[in-house]
């Protein structure tokens, strides 16, 4: 069986977006502090992070924040969030999609993603040319003072 390329793994939603409820596992209540769950589809983070605008950042826990919202869940997984939004970024690569905006999209606390295309490097790259500043504390880059750059997505 041929391995599926990005944008086939962007477009296959299967069984998602679901919500889980939390409630039947108290260590999961315990450790989110939340009662239910959003696991969202690849496709809505796609959605999100292609309308952060020039000049503006977004991070993962903002656009978590958001779908947990919009769909009536306390929170969104985290674990498949950081796998979906590089899926995002890695199917406009392959796409060839240069007006997607994959490097504005930040871990917490304004980190850039290692493991987006091409690593911090194009990351970076692509951060700089956009006219943000990078600064290095230890061995990761964040963008400094990214706070007064995210977009308000509400």
């Amino acid at each position: 069986m041929a391995k599926k390329t990005f944008n086939e793994k962007l477009n296959f939603t299967g069984d998602l977006p679901k919500i889980e409820n939390l409630n039947k596992k108290p260590e999961l209540v315990a450790r989110y502090k939340a009662a239910t769950m959003l696991i969202a589809a690849p496709i809505q983070y796609n959605e999100v992070m292609a309308k952060v605008p020039k000049n503006k950042l977004i991070t993962i826990d903002k656009i978590r924040e958001h779908l947990a919202r919009k769909e009536g869940a306390d929170i969104t997984c985290p674990l498949t969030a950081g796998i979906f939004i590089n899926i995002c970024a890695n199917a406009a690569v392959e796409r060839e999609d240069k007006n997607f905006p994959w490097w504005r999209t930040l871990k917490a606390k304004g980190e850039l993603n290692e493991k987006y295309p091409g690593g911090y490097d194009n990351q970076k790259l692509k951060l700089i040319m956009d006219g943000f500043e990078i600064v290095q504390k230890g061995k990761k880059y964040f963008v400094k003072d990214f706070e007064k750059y995210l977009w308000d997505i509400t």
